[in-house]
């Protein structure tokens, strides 16, 4: 313990960033070594011209990959799934480039097995290290050394936010030394001590060893924010910011950009506004339509069509009006599940509905009948993944009974969805049903990734075979 408190005393985190490159490269290296041993039981084939520069490649993309977007930096608050979670995503990005690298010079000298063997070692290593270096520096928090302590300006609801997350576990590092504010608001539950107001700030920074002032104080009471400022860089003490952007919107993932030195606000992060990101969805979504179509509609395409027609007379296929991206309607295609009637493009199906027919009901459970949809995109109407197109009155309807409704046309409408998935489809009885609805679309539209697509798509295939009480 006494060589844990005499270390703490020192500032390690100025070179955290070259330890954390310099030990993940000893780890790519050693999972190199590892891979030859494994696949040819000696180190004689890296000394060959093309392993060689596969080896160099793969050195310096990790190392770009590491220093680019501050892939090194671990926040204190971070938790562990957070930062494997990082580190998984420029693993993908690393061994995809190799591969490309390899196949595009075609060095024939380059073991797949080989390669395959490098990765494997080289992920495990990634993922003991990252775990144990984090819970190392957990538990060298959690026994009170490499703590921050912090004060928060302010006695409100922001502030108590901000102490709670920070205060309510040991191993984020951080103790908490009280709250600063000439007025407590009587309608905020404060559960920490108000140990002054801004008078006493200064003499309390002087008896007290403070690392971090955080500030939640309104936009009014920026005199006082100017003198607090002075009075912390006077203190080498470093001052933080919170803004409530609770009072501008609900979303609880803001995004601010700088346009050159003008902080933005926006009130949601879109990753599907970043082109690279749109570019990998439309490539999934055409990969995956085109192979359903391909695979699929061959053999099941008669079977539906013939079943269909024999049971009710119409067509086929049942053609809408719906709603698509930035509210443009589009030609929604489904399998007809209905007996041709005036109500269609109006009333919602509800359970045991007289204009189901019996196959109908059962494509509806199945969700066989949005199978066509997979045409709506390949044409660029929808997407695989998204908030599922309404009808377009319906859209209008909502819009004026629902605030925040229409943020879901911001991305491309889906075959399926995250609120599907999570039991939020079918009819919808009460606007309480359509406002659940709008909010998992909204969490999507904020948190879209590949990886979460795949998800959703796996998660339909099984409620699929398994059918759904909503879908009728």
């Amino acid at each position: 313990m006494k060589t844990l408190n005499k270390l703490s005393k020192y500032n390690f985190s100025r070179y955290f960033k070259l330890f954390f490159v310099v030990w993940d490269i000893i780890l790519l290296n050693i999972a190199i070594v590892l891979s030859s041993l494994a696949r040819y039981h000696s180190l004689n084939e890296l000394f060959s011209t093309q392993v060689q520069t596969i080896s160099l490649l793969t050195n310096l993309i990790w190392i770009i990959l590491l220093l680019y977007n501050n892939s090194f930096k671990i926040i204190r608050v971070e938790p562990i799934e957070s930062i494997l979670k990082r580190t998984i995503k420029k693993f993908i990005i690393h061994s995809s480039l190799i591969t490309i690298f390899v196949v595009f010079l075609n060095y024939t000298e380059i073991s797949r097995v080989c390669l395959l063997y490098f990765y494997s070692f080289f992920f495990t290593l990634l993922m003991i290290s990252r775990y144990l270096s984090i819970k190392v520096l957990k538990y060298i928090r959690a026994k009170g050394y490499n703590f921050k302590s912090f004060i928060v300006v302010g006695a409100n609801d922001t502030d108590e936010r901000i102490r709670k997350m920070l205060a309510k576990d040991l191993t984020y590092g951080y103790r908490f030394l009280g709250f600063f504010d000439e007025k407590v608001d009587p309608f905020a539950f404060i559960s920490g001590p108000v140990v002054g107001d801004f008078d006493d700030l200064e003499g309390f920074i002087l008896r007290r060893k403070v690392d971090e002032m955080y500030i939640a104080l309104h936009i009014d009471n920026i005199s006082v924010i100017n003198k607090l400022i002075q009075i912390c860089e006077h203190n080498m003490v470093r001052i933080k910011f919170i803004p409530d952007f609770q009072l501008y919107t609900k979303s609880n993932k803001v995004e601010i950009s700088f346009y050159e030195n003008t902080p933005v606000l926006m009130f949601r992060r879109e990753p599907l506004e970043l082109t690279v990101n749109r570019i990998i969805k439309q490539v999934f979504d055409f990969c995956f339509s085109l192979a359903v179509i391909l695979l699929i509609f061959p053999w099941l395409f008669p079977i539906l069509m013939m079943i269909i027609k024999i049971e009710s007379p119409g067509p086929v296929f049942f053609r809408q009006e719906r709603s698509g991206r930035d509210n443009q309607s589009f030609t929604c295609l489904k399998f007809r599940s209905m007996c041709v009637n005036s109500l269609s493009d109006c009333k919602q199906a509800g359970k045991g509905d007289s204009r189901i027919t019996k196959f109908g009901s059962f494509i509806r459970k199945t969700s066989i009948d949005e199978l066509p949809q997979f045409f709506n995109v390949l044409f660029g109407d929808m997407s695989v993944v998204g908030p599922r197109p309404h009808m377009v009155n319906h859209t209008k309807q909502y819009s004026e009974l629902i605030n925040n409704y229409l943020v879901r046309q911001y991305a491309k409408p889906g075959i399926t969805g995250w609120a599907q998935v999570n039991g939020f489809r079918g009819e919808t009885k009460e606007i309480i049903d359509m406002e659940n609805r709008v909010e998992y679309d909204i969490w999507y539209i904020e948190n879209w990734s590949l990886l979460l697509d795949i998800r959703i798509v796996i998660k339909t295939v099984i409620n699929m075979f398994k059918g759904e009480e909503n879908a009728y």
